[in-house]
C-alpha cells in the first residue's frame, strides 16, 4: 500500500485528582474548547466531549501518528496548566493519574456520542465510580482493585 489509513475511535474517561467535584459550570465549556484545541493540534478528530464536576468523557478519532497515552499526556498536562493559569483554585489543580481508553467501532459512534453528551442525565442514576466499573467490565479489562479509585 502506498499510504497508511486508520480509523480508530477511542472513548476516553479521566478524573479530577481524588475525584473532587470541582469542574464548575461557569468554565467547563472553556475547558472543553481548550481540550478540543489540544486534540486538533495533535491532528486528531474530537467527536464529542462533556464533563461532570469530577471527570471528563471524550470520543476521539485517533490518527496513527501518536499513541493514545501520549495524547492523554498532552490533554491532561496542558489542560491542567490552563486551569491553573486561570487561578480557579488557590491550591492548584491536577488530574488523577491514569485514565480509561475504550475502543469504539464506527457503528457505535452515534450512540457513544449521545452517551457522552447526555452525561448529566446518566449521572442522575450512577456515580462516576459505578459508571467506570461498568466500562471496565463491559470491555473485559483487567482490574487492579489496589489502584482503582485510590487517593493520589
Amino acid at each position: 500500500m502506498a499510504d497508511t489509513y486508520t480509523q480508530v475511535n477511542i472513548h476516553f474517561v479521566f478524573a479530577v485528582r481524588n475525584r473532587q467535584c470541582i469542574i464548575a459550570r461557569e468554565w467547563k465549556e472553556d475547558l472543553h474548547r481548550y481540550i478540543i484545541g489540544i486534540v486538533h493540534q495533535n491532528k486528531h478528530k474530537l467527536l464529542a466531549i462533556n464533563s461532570m464536576p469530577d471527570h471528563v468523557h471524550m470520543l476521539v478519532g485517533l490518527r496513527g501518528h501518536q499513541s493514545y497515552s501520549s495524547l492523554m499526556q498532552d490533554v491532561k498536562g496542558w489542560s491542567s496548566r490552563w486551569i491553573n493559569s486561570k487561578k480557579f483554585f488557590e491550591s492548584g489543580f491536577s488530574w488523577q493519574a491514569g485514565f480509561g481508553a475504550f475502543a469504539c467501532s464506527g457503528l457505535s459512534v452515534p450512540s457513544v456520542v449521545k452517551y457522552i453528551l447526555n452525561q448529566e442525565k446518566h449521572h442522575l442514576r450512577k456515580g462516576m465510580a459505578e459508571e467506570y466499573m461498568m466500562f471496565l467490565k463491559q470491555f473485559e479489562s483487567e482490574i487492579d482493585s489496589r489502584k482503582l479509585f485510590t487517593e493520589d
